[in-house]
């Protein structure tokens, strides 16, 4: 049931909100039937001339009609309340929800998804109680009360309104399935253009040089065209939907009319009664319309808690009861197999990368470099293998214990519009604004900020889109200064920047390694020749060479060719540059 699942996603708070004020709305609905009800003695004893009885059916009347006031009051106040604390709750349970999928989920865009939820999705769920659910309720329960008092005056009129409510029950069942399974397809076709829309955004440094009609253009085009046609397709299937309802609840207005006229002819039924009757019979069949323009409003309701329902059931990395505790911090792949659920990308690997020292990952471009730091940060688990941290294998450890030990610097750097001392903070918010840009120097972070009217607090814009590449990774490597974590994994990509970067990225290196194990996706020549330990993987998910830099050059090995083409590869820059 579509309230118990809202429940669900509520705090105990606005849970006890919604249920009062529901049974608020539950009770006005009865008494306004039972009020319309006592309409029908009222007039049957003007009718026939009984003042005194008049009199005390109107104090009868009056009486119910002010206590559907004051229900109808307090369902109001306790409506807009409860809006507010489901508003909060869902919000509350879909930042809960994101915080705990594993980082995996978001390999994909997942923008258009999370935006949809927690924007017009929550807000419209959170208003559901109190515009949607109370109207419902009162359209079916005060009829519902006045179709059980008839029984009480006519039960030939009350048994012709009895026949037809499976009719509408089963029609209005199927009008709000038909428009759930309508605002399914369009909510999966509003997030598709949200994630277009965005992406579109983002890339418009690069669009631009493509000129018009690039196939970013044409994508977009596509997505907001499949938007239109999916609102349209909601719109005539919806609308179709509740003309066929309301044609199902006029028709038993047609019943009751047809059964109440052989009634009259054959003289078997109070003549007052039969009008009041057929009255009421009329007047509550515009609530049940109503409630069936509405009964859409919840299959859109309920396509929000679906979304929900499915971050709830994407499957989560397993977490210890008691998370183990390392004894330091070297790590180790043992016969690792991983492959993104498809072919593997790496096959049967195992290392070690020693404790406190800097270990180089080298290879060919798809070899798996990446992933290698992407299975150390525990983004995911190897299908085969193990991967430990100190000796302990990583899901024992848990993810808490491995996002405190472990602070990744990936190519894809992403900066939140917000000062650059903001940035950098947020990778331990504990800290003084002076360690923070302690911190922030020792990656020289100042030399940024130096150019910059606002200083620390100048803004970076929107994914750090105001600083270069060179820059955001420069932030990025304090953020992991400032975690002070024991382990730094550092995906360098150095051969993407300029020269002037790459030797501040450099230094910015030496300065992280002291006293940490560091996993460096190696570009840098320098940072390859200074390593510990290299890894030099062999492009079809193995370890072609590993050891030291003198060994392996020693060797005369695959590490030794490679080394001397970057060697003269530089060489060449360098004459070029002069």
């Amino acid at each position: 049931m579509m309230i118990g699942r809202l429940l669900h996603y509520c705090s105990p708070r606005a849970r006890r909100l919604v249920i009062a004020e529901l049974s608020f709305v539950v009770v006005a609905a009865v008494l306004q039937g039972i009020a319309f009800l006592l309409l029908v003695p009222l007039l049957r004893s003007l009718f026939v001339g009984d003042l005194d009885a008049s009199w005390g059916w109107l104090i009868a009347v009056g009486g119910t009609a002010a206590g559907y006031v004051a229900a109808s009051w307090f369902a109001s106040q306790i409506g807009m309340e409860a809006s507010t604390a489901v508003l909060d709750s869902l919000l509350e349970r879909l930042g809960d929800s994101v915080v705990s999928l594993p980082v995996a989920w978001f390999s994909t865009d997942r923008t258009g998804l999370i935006t949809g939820l927690a924007t017009q999705g929550a807000m419209f769920v959170s208003t559901m109680p109190y515009a949607i659910l109370r109207q419902i309720l009162a359209g079916f329960i005060a009829p519902g009360t006045v179709l059980v008092g008839m029984y009480f005056f006519d039960w030939r009129l009350a048994l012709a309104m009895t026949v037809m409510v499976p009719i509408i029950v089963i029609g209005y069942r199927w009008l709000s399935r038909r428009i759930g399974r309508g605002d399914k397809a369009h909510s999966v076709a509003v997030a598709e253009a949200s994630n277009r829309v965005v992406e579109f955004a983002r890339a418009q440094p690069a669009l631009r040089t493509a000129g018009e009609g690039s196939i970013a253009d044409r994508l977009v085009d596509q997505a907001l065209e499949d938007q239109h046609n999916q609102y349209r397709g909601l719109l005539m299937t919806g609308g179709s939907a509740i003309a066929l309802f309301a044609g199902l609840v006029q028709l038993s207005v047609t019943v009751l009319l047809i059964v109440g006229a052989f009634l009259a002819i054959g003289g078997t039924v109070d003549i007052a009664i039969l009008i009041a009757l057929l009255v009421l019979g009329v007047r509550f069949n515009e609530p049940i319309v109503a409630a069936g323009d509405l009964g859409g409003g919840v299959a859109v309701a309920k396509t929000t808690i679906d979304r929900l329902d499915e971050l709830a059931a994407v499957p989560r990395l397993p977490e210890p009861e008691h998370p183990a505790t390392p004894t330091d911090f070297g790590i180790e792949f043992q016969g690792v197999t991983f492959g993104y659920g498809g072919d593997p990308v790496l096959r049967d690997l195992s290392f070690t990368a020693p404790a406190g020292g800097m270990t180089a990952i080298v290879g060919p471009s798809g070899s798996g470099k990446t992933t290698i730091t992407k299975l150390i940060a525990r983004f995911y688990d190897p299908e085969v293998g193990t991967v430990l941290i100190g000796g302990v294998p990583v899901p024992e450890l848990g993810t808490d214990v491995i996002e405190r030990a472990v602070a990744p610097v990936f190519q894809d750097v992403y900066l939140f519009d917000d000062t650059i001392l903001n940035n950098v903070w947020i990778g331990n918010p504990d800290l003084s604004r002076e360690e923070v840009i302690a911190a922030a120097t020792r990656a020289r972070v100042d030399e940024i900020v130096a150019r910059l009217p606002s200083g620390w607090d100048a803004r970076v814009g929107e994914g750090g889109s105001n600083l270069s590449g060179g820059e955001r990774q420069r932030v990025s490597i304090a953020r992991a200064l400032l975690k002070d974590a024991p382990v730094v994994l550092l995906d360098e990509a150095t051969s993407a920047l300029d020269i002037g970067n790459e030797i501040v990225v450099g230094e910015a290196i030496d300065n992280i390694r002291a006293d940490r194990t560091l996993v460096v996706v190696a570009h840098r020549l320098q940072t390859i020749m200074t390593s510990d330990r290299i890894i030099m993987l062999d492009g079809e998910g193995g370890i072609r060479e590993s050891g030291s830099h003198a060994e392996l050059l020693a060797a005369g090995g695959a590490y030794a060719r490679y080394w001397r083409e970057r060697v003269e590869a530089a060489g060449w820059k360098l004459t070029h540059h002069d």
